[in-house]
């Protein structure tokens, strides 16, 4: 691992930071870190903040958006009502992928409102929606399909994954469409990333699962599709790219965050027991989400 990685691990209601040689230097929440009448369960995906400053998380079964400020380790900003879904002014249903956006404000794919929408987050109103709220279909820019992605863009437009159909669409948030395409033989996708050489990185949500690299136009660069064996996945659910080209990901049902080369399809680093689940370190349960920390930003206060 080139750099310390986030984990949501998912079951275990937390967020951990764990080092390259596997050690936890950070984690939400800790004894006390939680406010009377504050909640915070089932941590889907987590990201750091491009500031640095917070980690966003979203806790789709909960049906809310938090920001957590990385120094204190406090909750300071949340979006949607914990244990409670809707689709009213404040509300969300089954949120993941949330992330800040340059300017500050928060971009999510509200799952079954079958939307993606931008939060002001001085107001916390809904700033843009792409998608008709309850209209569940793929008609990008117009509808979407159970949305569960909306990766950030370099050029400011967003990565669509939806569960529906298996596509993938590059949308701007002014609602223009610039492709959408399929991506072959995957179940169920989830959370796909735009490489640097324009490829598209995702993952099928199964078992056994895959990982796919496609272009735009859905022709297969690359598979890993073990059927048996360690190499084999069970429901992975986001898959971002190393600077080295490795692969990492988290593997949520055989309890375990692992990189893969893809030179040699061989695992080559990974923290969590396999098909073990537990909290204590070196041990994860369902971890959901994962963002490598930039090496820049050095280590927690």
């Amino acid at each position: 691992m080139p750099a310390n990685l986030l984990i949501a691990d998912r079951a275990n209601n937390r967020v951990i930071e764990v080092t390259p040689d596997r050690k936890i230097v950070w984690e939400f929440p800790r004894p006390g870190d939680l406010q009377p009448g504050e909640r915070f369960r089932w941590p889907d995906d987590a990201f750091y903040a491009p500031d640095g400053k917070s980690i966003v998380i979203n806790e789709e079964e909960s049906h809310a958006v938090v920001l957590v400020d990385y120094a204190s380790h406090r909750i300071d900003w949340q979006y949607g009502v914990s244990e409670r879904h809707g689709s009213a002014r404040g509300f969300l249903n089954g949120p993941d992928d949330a992330y800040m956006w340059p300017d500050g404000n928060v971009g999510v794919a509200d799952i079954r409102n079958c939307r993606v929408i931008l939060i002001d987050h001085d107001t916390k109103t809904i700033k843009t929606q792409l998608g008709r709220t309850g209209y569940c279909a793929h008609n990008p820019p117009k509808t979407f399909g159970l949305p569960n992605g909306d990766t950030p863009l370099a050029n400011g437009h967003v990565l669509i994954t939806e569960i529906l159909g298996a596509w993938v669409s590059e949308v701007g948030w002014d609602g223009t469409l610039y492709w959408t395409t399929r991506a072959p033989g995957i179940q169920y996708p989830s959370d796909a990333q735009m490489l640097p050489d324009g490829n598209i990185l995702l993952v099928d949500y199964a078992r056994p699962g895959q990982i796919l690299i496609m272009t735009p136009k859905g022709q297969p660069v690359w598979r890993y599709a073990p059927r048996f064996g360690p190499g084999m996945l069970d429901h992975p659910s986001l898959a971002i790219a190393l600077g080295n080209g490795d692969i990492a990901l988290n593997d949520d049902f055989r309890n375990r965050v692992i990189v893969i080369d893809p030179k040699t399809n061989k695992i080559v680093w990974q923290y969590g027991v396999d098909d073990r689940r537990g909290r204590t370190d070196g041990l994860l349960f369902i971890p959901d989400g994962i963002d490598l920390k930039p090496a820049s930003w050095g280590s927690p206060d």
